[in-house]
């Protein structure tokens, strides 16, 4: 099941029960009522479903019964595959297209303020720095009045489906998210931390996350030759949420290498294009607001430097672009900061533990300082 993160003390009815939502250890001793196979979470107090599963022991013959609270509840399954097309998508001229989602969550007690504000500033930035038709980007807030365009999980897999449907060589798509991400699980053990990423539509609650194997499955692996697409993901545990096979590692005094999260497993590749995500932080780090960027408007964090990497110098490269981002992120972080040049090297050397850290994905390997950045 890979590996695990043993939050709590289990009850001894449910001995040995993992949360599949946040994979804690330690649910709640007695089903709701009426739920039967179901338990609360002590710890991130949603509701998951029991499955006994065999599990062995050390180098023994023997094995133990573990329960195991699969984060799968009994919402139906996505309809989005059979499902037409709305007629208020844009429809695709050009070789440019993005899909830029913006959740706030409004109402909820985990609602955020800046998101619709980041689907504006890329729309600002795709249209007037890259070129793309500003009727070529399919925008998704809550605040749309078209309810097909509302950021609940079955619009999303259809949008993103739209995103990359009938693309051709020379296409460039873009696929930009702010929201909630959460890691859950892995029961495939196709995990090297054991954990997948996922997203949090609007609807999370009601109707589930959007796993990184349906990302790969609906916006990686359709990519045919000569189709690009980049992936921009401003939210908590994104660093590998495409299931891309090589993370870039980067270290604070520029050096580079690219690591293969999956050895010897090529499913998870596109079809001959090419996918490079941006994401906010790594697979165990949190994002934030531009709580620490007073000049900033109401953004997140990645956002904000991500934007003003790419205003500040054109013709980046990835690597320039990353370490620039990164460097933003660190100097605009708490407020207890020392002045001039020693600050800046203290800031670069020595980051603020916790600071997220935007990482670099991708479905090829290149050289990050020599690939121009282009969308």
């Amino acid at each position: 099941m890979g590996s695990t993160r043993p939050l709590g003390t289990a009850s001894s009815r449910t001995a040995a029960a993992w949360c599949g939502h946040c994979g804690a250890m330690g649910l709640a001793a007695t089903p709701p009522s009426g739920s039967g196979s179901s338990v609360w979470c002590a710890f991130c107090h949603r509701l998951t479903r029991i499955e006994q599963r065999q599990r062995g022991v050390g180098d023994s013959a023997t094995a133990t019964t573990v329960a195991l609270a699969v984060a799968s509840p009994p919402w139906p399954p996505t309809l989005s595959a059979g499902r037409e097309i709305p007629p208020g998508y844009p429809k695709i001229r050009g070789k440019k297209r993005a899909l830029v989602v913006g959740v706030s969550y409004t109402g909820a007690a985990h609602e955020l303020k800046g998101t619709v504000n980041d689907v504006a500033e890329m729309r600002r930035l795709l249209v007037g720095k890259f070129g793309f038709p500003s009727g070529c980007i399919l925008e998704f807030t809550e605040k749309e009045r078209d309810p097909s365009r509302v950021p609940t999980r079955e619009n999303l897999l259809l949008a993103m489906r739209w995103l990359t449907e009938g693309c051709a060589a020379g296409d460039s798509l873009v696929f930009l998210f702010c929201g909630h991400g959460v890691q859950e699980v892995d029961l495939k053990d196709d995990e090297v931390d054991g954990y997948n990423e996922a997203l949090c539509p609007a609807d999370f609650e009601q109707s589930g996350v959007i796993l990184d194997d349906e990302i790969n499955e609906t916006v990686v692996r359709p990519l045919g030759r000569g189709v690009k697409l980049h992936a921009i993901m401003d939210t908590c545990h994104s660093g590998t949420i495409l299931d891309l096979p090589y993370l870039c590692r980067l270290s604070r005094t520029g050096y580079w290498q690219w690591e293969n999260q999956f050895p010897g497993g090529t499913g998870k590749r596109p079809n001959g294009g090419l996918v490079i995500s941006i994401s906010s932080c790594r697979d165990d780090q949190k994002s934030a607001d531009t709580s620490g960027f007073p000049e900033s408007a109401s953004i997140g964090a990645m956002m904000d430097s991500f934007i003003a990497a790419v205003e500040a110098e054109p013709g980046t490269t990835y690597g320039r672009l990353l370490s620039a981002m990164r460097a933003r992120i660190r100097d605009g972080h708490g407020s207890c900061r020392l002045p001039g040049r020693l600050g800046s090297y203290v800031r670069r050397m020595i980051p603020p533990s916790g600071v997220q850290e935007p990482q670099l994905c991708s479905s090829e390997m290149f050289d990050i300082y020599r690939k121009p950045f282009l969308l």
